[in-house]
């Protein structure tokens, strides 16, 4: 599978970067109590550390608002996922467990302060193109709303669009039924390949640790 960038956004975001993981084999559970303990111990601390900020002064929430606002979007109306994540631990709205693979993809999204994607590889067909939406694209999202990908950061397949660092598809979504996985990290511009390198690093060992299988960058 060839994943590649569009014309559209090498001329909008030049400096775009995109950790890429995929994962064989793998069996997706209910958490072990190792995440959860982990992810609730992250939560009550980055909730401490931002209960008095304005999430909008956090220097990787202001990163992505400005990616978004290079592809057309207006991060007001349309956050990246990670700064959705970081407002409802603000509102001390802890995230639930939902299973070992999306509890793993959030906890390093709100470690990180970046949205990653998680997707069910089998769902997907033929090459990978990262780029920026039209008018006449959109999809199902998780939250089963139809969302207009118009001006938006996306993920398509030879199908369509299935993924977004704003919401993903419903057509992708990873369950406890997934054999086969692909995450797209997104990183900001500014990220150097020391700190990403370390960063997927991080990603990928604990996924495995946990899911089994085999994993692959």
């Amino acid at each position: 599978m060839k994943i590649s960038l569009s014309n559209d956004l090498i001329t909008a975001i030049p400096q775009f970067q995109l950790g890429v993981i995929y994962y064989h084999n793998i069996t997706i559970d209910e958490s072990p109590q190792m995440v959860k303990g982990r992810m609730l111990f992250f939560q009550e601390t980055l909730y401490t550390d931002i209960v008095d900020l304005d999430i909008s002064s956090i220097k990787e929430v202001q990163g992505w608002r400005a990616m978004f606002k290079q592809v057309g979007t207006n991060p007001s109306h349309y956050r990246p996922s990670s700064e959705s994540l970081l407002k409802r631990i603000k509102k001390r709205q802890f995230l639930e467990p939902v299973h070992s693979a999306v509890d793993i993809n959030n906890l390093f999204s709100l470690e990180y302060k970046i949205p990653l994607g998680l997707y069910d590889l089998d769902r997907l067909k033929g090459d990978l193109t990262i780029g920026i939406g039209s008018s006449t694209e959109q999809y199902e999202a998780i939250n089963g709303r139809e969302i207009s990908l118009e001006n938006k950061l996306i993920s398509s397949d030879e199908q369509g669009p299935f993924g977004s660092p704003y919401v993903d598809s419903k057509r992708s979504i990873v369950t406890k039924k997934t054999k086969n996985a692909l995450q797209l990290v997104y990183f900001l511009p500014q990220t150097t390949m020391e700190d990403a390198h370390r960063m997927i690093l991080s990603i990928e060992k604990l996924f495995s640790q946990i899911n089994g299988g085999e994993s692959k960058k």
